[in-house]
């Protein structure tokens, strides 16, 4: 018979850890800063659209959420949307300044996040830094993550301004 600290033990193990995944570092034509968690969601940096997109396609995203403003050095806003389009990805563009985030910018991105037939989604900015912050937001905001567990994924994905995380959190606590 078998002890019941044991049989526990090994219940535990077979269960996959319910909460945050730890996200992945990778590589992907055309894209820097790659991150992702399972095939729900990826962070990026910038990306070369023509070389980007069809690798997106292959992963099985199904859509792109750009964050970069258009005026951007290397945003090429309108090749992109395109080049995601002729691929069959559903692409948004929701410009958020990093270095003052406004919350306007957050509500288009929960909007665009939410569509139906968003996920799983390909998120971007220059460095993965904004689109690591607005996936933070959805995290508490949407999907009501513990806070601290919802910060560390988004620190995984790329998450590195003090500023932009504050702003996360802030807007995020006002919109549970």
């Amino acid at each position: 018979m078998m002890r019941p600290a044991l049989a526990l033990a090994i219940v535990a193990a077979l269960v996959p850890t319910v909460g945050a995944q730890q996200p992945v570092k990778g590589t992907l034509a055309g894209v820097q800063n790659y991150a992702h968690v399972e095939t729900t969601i990826a962070c990026a940096g910038a990306v070369d659209p023509d070389a980007a997109m069809p690798e997106i396609k292959k992963l099985g995203f199904v859509s792109v959420i750009n964050l970069r403003q258009a005026g951007e050095p290397g945003a090429n806003v309108e090749a992109e949307q395109a080049a995601a389009e002729r691929v069959g990805l559903k692409y948004f563009h929701v410009p958020v300044n990093g270095a003052a985030p406004d919350p306007k910018s957050a509500d288009a991105f929960l909007a665009a996040i939410r569509t139906p037939g968003a996920e799983p989604a390909f998120i971007h900015c220059a460095t993965g830094n904004r689109a690591a912050a607005m996936w933070l937001i959805k995290r508490i905001a949407i999907d009501h993550w513990d806070t601290a567990k919802a910060t560390e994924e988004a620190n995984g994905l790329g998450l590195t301004s003090a500023p932009l995380r504050q702003f996360a959190l802030d807007y995020a606590a006002a919109h549970k």
